[in-house]
């Protein structure tokens, strides 16, 4: 039952801005005179204005609520998090009335285009009512996937930022279980023989030892036979740089020979293997893992990499801009007239379709990764506020532009290429 009411709450979440989002395309539908020579009436675009200045000035708020390199509670973290996506997509909302304006204005205004564009925008144009929720499609799903680029770069940065790696490059951790440390021995044996294994041990109760560093090491400890309250002995001793530190990584070794002189119990904690020693694979890993089971976990250190599951929702978002720009074609089909070559050919009518199909692509792309710049870069804050108690500051990140200005030109250019292979109208 807690699973289902988990479930309920997540697909609440995400279908209140998505459904907003959506709203996008009906506030297009509505708004969209009839015919190409209709006006827009300017309340219409008044109230598409002051939604998207709402959902504007909700993400600003949040973005300057959690700008601060502190810690961000848990529960209000995710709260703000929600309503920086419900502004994003409010935003996106307002937007609506936009696109019949927009292709109305081109309609109207191409006088100077070629012929072949001037009568695509003027197709799509004559149906807005048809057309305009196509292309408010396109222009969803590119703010979309724009908004996702930018913050899964900025997280990666911040990421990135906070990666803490556990050995040196390269090194294999085998973390034992202190019950039966005796299985996690012969899985390293068995899938590695005959390579050096270095044993790492900690105090049997961690309270029992603590150290702190400057020019020499001060131990204060107390022997595991001695009461709880008997007093530590503290114990200063000269420190020795055994090798250059991996970046990020700041560890003290002592010598497990001394640590049992000082009467306190050592148990083993974990299996080394060093890669200056032997090479280990990730494959060699997933075995020794396999054999461990639940009595122990392998670790190798690869540095940090970064996730790659935001391309799990930005990716869904191209095909679905592309097939907004192709369904605005196919609504704003006309028969082919004799404007493109004197005999009105297919060619000219595959032509056209393609034309109709780039500009409608257009016309969704550029408005779409406008506002994705802009959602995403506000978003940018709450998704990087960090959680931990020792905040690392935040790090800057570089927004992918170049990415962005390639998605919203090869879009019309993949739109087009696609309506090539769509049946033309009739000719007259």
């Amino acid at each position: 039952m807690p699973d289902l009411v988990f479930l309920i709450v997540l697909l609440a979440l995400i279908g209140v801005p998505v459904m907003l989002a959506c709203g996008a395309t009906v506030f297009a539908a509505e708004t969209a005179p009839r015919g190409r020579h209709g006006r827009m009436h300017s309340g219409h675009l008044v109230a598409g204005a002051w939604v998207a200045a709402a959902g504007l000035a909700l993400m600003a708020l949040v973005a300057w609520s959690t700008h601060e390199d502190v810690h961000y509670d848990d529960f209000g973290s995710a709260l703000t998090l929600l309503a920086a996506i419900v502004g994003a997509a409010t935003f996106v909302l307002g937007l609506g009335p936009f696109v019949p304006w927009l292709l109305g204005v081109l309609g109207q205004g191409g006088a100077r285009l070629p012929a072949a564009l001037r009568l695509s925008a003027r197709h799509l144009a004559d149906r807005r009512a048809r057309t305009a929720p196509a292309v408010a499609a396109t222009m969803i799903a590119t703010a979309f996937a724009v908004t996702v680029a930018i913050t899964a770069t900025a997280g990666t940065a911040q990421s990135r930022a906070q990666y803490v790696p556990q050995a040196r490059p390269g090194a294999l951790v085998v973390r034992l279980d202190p019950g039966r440390p005796g299985l996690g021995i012969a899985a390293v044996q068995a899938e590695l023989p005959g390579t050096d294994v270095a044993q790492g041990a900690a105090p049997a109760d961690p309270s029992s030892l603590t150290v702190s560093t400057a020019d020499s090491v001060t131990i204060e400890y107390r022997a595991t036979e001695d009461p709880p309250g008997e007093p530590r002995i503290s114990r200063t001793v000269p420190a020795t740089v055994a090798a250059p530190a991996a970046a990020g990584v700041e560890a003290v070794f002592l010598p497990a020979q001394m640590v049992l002189g000082m009467g306190v119990k050592l148990q083993l904690e974990a299996l080394i293997v060093d890669p200056s020693l032997h090479r280990v694979t990730a494959a060699d890993r997933d075995r020794v893992q396999e054999r461990l089971g639940e009595s122990g976990q392998a670790y190798l250190e690869e540095g940090f990499r970064p996730s790659l599951a935001w391309l799990l929702f930005a990716g869904p978002a191209v095909p679905a801009a592309l097939a907004g720009a192709l369904a605005a074609t196919v609504r704003s089909r006309r028969p082919v007239r004799l404007l493109l070559l004197a005999d009105g050919s297919p060619a000219a009518a595959r032509g056209l379709t393609a034309c109709r199909a780039a500009l409608a692509a257009a016309c969704g792309a550029v408005p779409g990764a406008a506002a994705g710049c802009v959602a995403g870069l506000l978003l940018a804050w709450p998704f990087t506020a960090s959680v931990d108690w020792d905040p690392v500051p935040r790090v800057p990140f570089e927004t992918p532009w170049s990415s962005i200005a390639l998605a919203a030109v090869a879009l019309p250019v993949l739109a087009a290429a696609v309506a090539l292979l769509l049946r033309p109208g009739r000719r007259p």
